[in-house]
């Protein structure tokens, strides 16, 4: 099964870091990565920009709409993700568990819908 792990934390907290920690976390961040392709189980993945870069599109009887920023008013944005192939959800959880954002936000764990082959 293929499952996306999303990355959600709050931006502003990354802001506030000391530059030597934001290199310590992009490098567990990259560690991580590598053992995801290692292991076979990597099938993409990136990180995103702010929220606060976000558009938001909505089409309603006027046609569409385009709004700016993100849609929710949350502490937590979405960050980042990746796309992972693996047996079952329970591997999909264990990996989100390994991932270094489950120790300062939270890693949503959702399987990608298959449509049937013909």
């Amino acid at each position: 099964m293929q499952a996306i792990l999303m990355i959600h934390s709050d931006e502003t907290a990354w802001a506030r870091l000391p530059e030597a920690e934001v290199g310590r976390l992009m490098a567990a961040y990259g560690a991580y990565a590598e053992a995801l392709v290692a292991a076979g189980v990597m099938r993409g993945g990136e990180r995103l920009h702010d929220a606060a870069t976000a558009k938001r599109v909505r089409v309603g009887p006027a046609g569409a709409e385009v709004l700016d920023g993100p849609y929710a008013e949350t502490r937590e944005q979405l960050g980042g993700y990746f796309l992972i192939e693996v047996p079952d959800m329970q591997a999909a959880v264990e990996w989100a568990a390994r991932c270094p954002g489950a120790a300062h936000g939270t890693i949503e764990v959702r399987p990608i819908w298959q449509t049937p082959k013909a």
